[in-house]
């Protein structure tokens, strides 16, 4: 192989290189971290691809995976990509006509399912994917009694893998040194916030152009501890996890089970950390409600030492000023008696690289761990063109997502949208030419510039400043624009606050907000004062709750301008949930389906009456379809919130 250019001959390198001498990633199974070597990974994909070629896989078919971060995910998707196939991930929770969806319209004809749970999915499609001659589990728990030919086991597969290696010994060498850069390696699906998700073609060139651009900024050591638990089927993973896995040596660890991820991740304190906005003000939320509901002592020093540390980062950072002997004197008290143990707590004691994608993070929660001593950093991009800007070193600002990453071009059009080129951007939209097309703008030189769909500024600095999706961009009736996401970013920092939807538009004076509450710490709240409750329903809809969120809402207030200010806000009955279709699998507002589905309460909202009854459809995880009817509430904000 003269040219290392795909990720089998990546995986190839390292075996040659470590052989059995290094861990290349371990799992927790009972209890207990079980490793594999570079060779023990080498022989997992060996045997399966060549199981794959056996049962049929031809270079250029497509092969769907859908399970949990595993060893086996990775090893399935390195056979495939070994095979000349494409891999195309599909998140865990995706219900059976979402699968049906991407397994068709990828034209896969596998299906890797970690379990019974999804066997059991696509045995109810089976009729309508026909082209998928097998479905090949890893996890055979619960499946030990189907008598189904159809499903197969991924050691069934290795076997048939052993024995064609046996008869055709070069076979697998010949095969990854067919494989070319610019081949397709994964379809990406978008999320499909807005109709029908889309499959964004990567070449292995891609992913790898995309590992070696944050690398040039934020250099890996083969050292270094990861933890997998993001999405596999998610874009992010696939760069800044495997495919930084077989580029540098780092080590990947992958949690026992989704429920134990926090654990696991405190277990092996990693040197990097990815987490979705969503996840970082999650756990922000649960340090604050763990401090309540501690003891006096630890709620003392966090009340003494977290200002401390507010002040020492907003020097170092915002005010980019050196920070004096006293401050830091009492920083380094705080960092012993406060910072670093809740560290320790969060498993982020040995982290240099902490990033925050998906989503605009709030300010707050950047300025509360970089209090704790955590800097995290900003990444921005896309399922399109990868990572796009990042936070570099010290010079990080809360209100931006940083700085191009080298490599990467980036302007901001004349309507204000993002516009990147560079070596990691798609290759276009599978099976849909149109989409394709519309995804790209050529400037009068002639250069391709890939239309992210994003509106945003560039400051002094030439740091992006990103606002919001340009299409989400609001225009109110007095003219002044305003950004949902960045509103509703701030109000998500409450530990109360689950999910917020910001309205307004040119038809309307004034913005208002639905919000789901955070049943767990909410009800927790309720139960430390003695409020009885017995449903979400009924929780929602306290006076005493509704007090609680108003406070958190008036503190947003203070931030915004006056035309952006929430005037009023509901708190909904019920949870958004993606199985009802009012979340992407990554946790993003479909705006249009909320709007609609809400639309009653969302017109009372700019009436005069403070309540409005609603029926609303709900959908059981178990299939089962039912309406929820209540009443809700709604509460008025004065205009100037109080200073």
């Amino acid at each position: 192989m003269d040219h290392l250019d795909t990720l089998p001959k990546l995986l190839i390198a390292g075996y040659r290189k470590y052989g059995h001498r290094k861990v290349a990633m371990r799992k927790k199974d009972l209890g207990i971290w079980r490793p594999y070597t570079w060779a023990d990974s080498y022989q997992q994909v060996r045997q399966l691809s060549l199981g794959l070629v056996e049962l049929g896989l031809q270079r250029g078919e497509k092969v769907c995976i859908i399970g949990d971060n595993d060893p086996q995910y990775f090893w399935a998707q390195l056979a495939i990509q070994a095979g000349g196939g494409v891999a195309v991930g599909i998140f865990t929770d995706s219900t059976p006509p979402e699968i049906q969806y991407i397994v068709q319209h990828a034209d896969a004809v596998f299906v890797f399912a970690k379990d019974q749970e999804q066997c059991d999915k696509l045995l109810a499609i089976r009729e309508q994917i026909p082209a998928v001659r097998r479905v090949i589990y890893w996890d055979d728990k619960g499946l030990w009694n189907y008598n189904e030919p159809w499903l197969i086991s991924f050691e069934e597969v290795q076997a048939l893998g052993q024995a064609l290696d046996a008869r055709q010994p070069d076979l697998f060498a010949r095969l990854v040194d067919e494989g070319r850069g610019e081949d397709l390696a994964v379809f990406c699906y978008t999320s499909g916030t807005t109709g029908r998700p889309k499959g964004a073609m990567i070449s292995h060139q891609n992913l790898i152009a995309g590992c070696d651009l944050v690398m040039r900024v934020d250099p890996r050591r083969d050292e270094d501890e990861y933890v997998s638990f993001l999405p596999p089927a998610w874009i992010t993973e696939n760069v800044l996890g495997l495919t930084i896995h077989l580029r540098t040596g780092m080590i990947v660890n992958f949690p026992e089970a989704p429920e134990t991820v926090q654990e696991n991740i405190r277990e092996i304190a990693p040197h990097s950390m990815l987490f979705s906005a969503r996840l970082w003000e999650d756990m922000a939320a649960m340090v604050q409600v763990r401090i309540a509901e501690s003891t006096w002592i630890n709620r003392l020093l966090y009340r003494l030492f977290m200002p401390i540390g507010y002040r020492v980062a907003g020097r170092r950072f915002e005010q980019r000023r050196s920070v004096g002997l006293l401050w830091r004197i009492l920083n380094a008290l705080g960092e012993f008696a406060l910072f670093h143990p809740l560290r320790d707590k969060l498993g982020l004691t040995r982290v240099r690289s902490a990033y925050s994608s998906g989503a605009a993070l709030s300010p707050e929660v950047i300025r509360f761990f970089r209090a704790i001593g955590v800097n995290i950093k900003q990444l921005y991009g896309s399922t399109e063109a990868q990572a796009h800007t990042m936070h570099v070193g010290d010079d990080v600002k809360f209100e931006t997502v940083g700085v191009p990453i080298p490599g990467m071009e980036l302007k901001i059009a004349e309507n204000g949208e993002i516009l990147v080129r560079g070596p990691t951007v798609f290759q276009g939209y599978y099976k849909d030419p149109e989409a394709t097309a519309k995804a790209f703008f050529v400037d009068e030189e002639g250069r391709r510039w890939f239309r992210t769909g994003d509106a945003g500024l560039l400051d002094a600095d030439g740091h992006l400043i990103y606002l919001d999706r340009l299409k989400d961009m609001i225009t109110l009736a007095s003219g002044e624009k305003y950004s949902p996401q960045y509103i509703e970013g701030r109000l998500k920092f409450s530990p109360y606050i689950r999910d917020a939807m910001t309205i307004g538009g040119a038809d309307k004076e004034y913005v208002t907000a639905l919000i789901t509450i955070d049943f767990e710490n909410v009800g927790r709240w309720a139960e430390r004062r003695g409020l009885p409750y017995t449903t979400f329903v009924d929780l929602s809809q306290k006076p005493e709750v509704y007090e609680l969120i108003r406070q958190d809402v008036e503190r947003v207030n203070r931030t915004l301008p006056p035309a952006a200010r929430v005037r009023k806000f509901v708190l909904l009955h019920k949870a958004f949930d993606a199985d009802e279709g009012e979340l992407t699998r990554t946790r993003k507002l479909r705006r249009g389906l909320l709007g609609e589905r809400y639309q009653t309460i969302i017109t009372a909202m700019y009436g005069d009456g403070d309540r409005v009854r609603v029926k609303a459809p709900v959908r059981y995880r178990d299939g089962r379809e039912g309406v929820v009817e209540t009443t809700v509430r709604i509460a008025t904000l004065r205009e100037e919130a109080p200073v």
